[in-house]
């Protein structure tokens, strides 16, 4: 085990208000890091840092916890580029959606799913995601979903049981009998692949009642609840994500006054996905209601080839900053320690003694060039589990 001391940071973001400023963001600035083999073991002032077997000079360039990305899509076949392309020039199109890319999916070869899926993650590993979650969603047959299930839990424990994203085509009329599947065969060949169970509660996929079942009946699997909320219209899935104790609520676009003290109250985190209101043109999520009513907000990509094709999440702290009401400093924790509370993990998203080492270097003096300098490649180097990887 060697021992690593990162020294000359211009600016630390810990996410420990014990440290630095006394901000949530616990900001350093001169700071230093001591790596000890996959764990952080001493951050603070330079002029304070201990020795360390092998040292490595930040270059006066700002460090940030490793980005955690808790809700994406990654297990797919094929792209969506002619809806996409038809959405943004104002025409109509008849194409099938997710259903598209479920019938690709089906046709793929593992060995294709899984050259996809590394494909992305080493585009966002470039981009300092260190943490991410993903989900199945696109097979929608057992088969298929325990497929990607067995791809994904070679690359992140964060594996989400998605056979709730929409109802399977081959059900189409029959939804009744496809909610049966999910909470039957489906989560059975399922659930010792994953660690969450998600549906996409919502207008034209699952409905409250619907949504319970499925979500209780993957409780009772030992699998935890997340889900897909309030994106197109107000309806009951916040609500429905308070009260089963959910990790978190995901879009939260369209929320009352009820939704928000819900969240407010309880320890559901609402993740915000500004990838999917720029790529659809849809209105964007208030993180300002959100924060100033007190609830956990986190952000993350929702990278997905049909609403959300970005792996990018400086890009979507940039648009929490322009378009939801953030504050750069409220947009860096929120893609940091608030994915990791939406992942209810408490070693990611800072830089504290005994959190994993995982921190990205940014061609900058500040995290707040991630928003003043948007589109920018500004991640210059990435650490993760106390190894330099990009």
């Amino acid at each position: 085990m060697t021992t690593t001391l990162i020294t000359n940071i211009a600016s630390l973001v810990t996410n420990d208000p014990s440290q630095g400023d006394g901000t949530p963001l616990g900001l350093i600035q001169d700071a230093a890091v001591v790596l000890d083999d996959e764990r952080v073991a001493w951050v603070g002032p330079t002029s304070k840092a201990p020795s360390a077997d092998e040292s490595y000079d930040a270059a006066g360039r700002a460090a940030i916890p490793g980005f955690v990305d808790s809700h994406s899509h990654l297990v797919f076949a094929g792209d969506r580029t002619q809806e996409f392309n038809a959405r943004m020039s104002g025409r109509a199109y008849e194409a099938g959606g997710i259903r598209t890319t479920v019938a690709a999916t089906r046709a793929a070869t593992d060995a294709a799913l899984e050259a996809n899926l590394t494909h992305y993650l080493e585009e966002a590993l470039r981009q300092g995601t260190t943490t991410f979650e993903t989900k199945s969603g696109y097979g929608l047959n057992t088969e298929d979903e325990s497929r990607a299930l067995r791809i994904a839990a070679k690359h992140t424990d964060e594996v989400t049981f998605l056979g709730a994203h929409i109802v399977s085509p081959d059900y189409a009329e029959d939804p009744a009998a496809y909610v049966d599947l999910v909470t039957g065969e489906m989560l059975d060949a399922c659930a010792p692949h994953a660690r969450w169970i998600d549906v996409f509660c919502e207008k034209g996929a699952f409905d409250g009642d619907q949504a319970r079942a499925i979500l209780t009946a993957g409780k009772a699997k030992g699998l935890h609840p997340r889900i897909h909320a309030n994106q197109l219209s107000y309806g009951p899935g916040v609500r429905l994500a308070v009260e089963l104790d959910a990790a978190s609520a995901d879009h939260c676009t369209h929320l009352t006054d009820a939704d928000v003290d819900a969240l407010a109250n309880s320890s559901t985190v609402a993740t915000l996905l500004p990838g999917a209101e720029f790529s659809t043109r849809a209105e964007w999520p208030d993180a300002r209601r959100l924060l100033d009513a007190g609830a956990t907000v986190a952000l993350s990509t929702d990278c997905n080839p049909g609403s959300s094709f970005t792996s990018s999440v400086p890009f979507c702290i940039a648009l929490a900053v322009r378009d939801m009401g953030m504050t750069p400093d409220e947009a860096i924790w929120s893609a940091t320690a608030g994915g990791a509370a939406a992942l209810r993990r408490t070693d990611v998203g800072r830089v504290t003694a005994g959190a994993r080492a995982d921190l990205a270097l940014l061609n900058a003096p500040s995290h707040v060039h991630l928003a003043y300098r948007p589109g920018v490649p500004l991640v210059g180097e990435v650490w993760r589990k106390g190894v330099r990887v990009a």
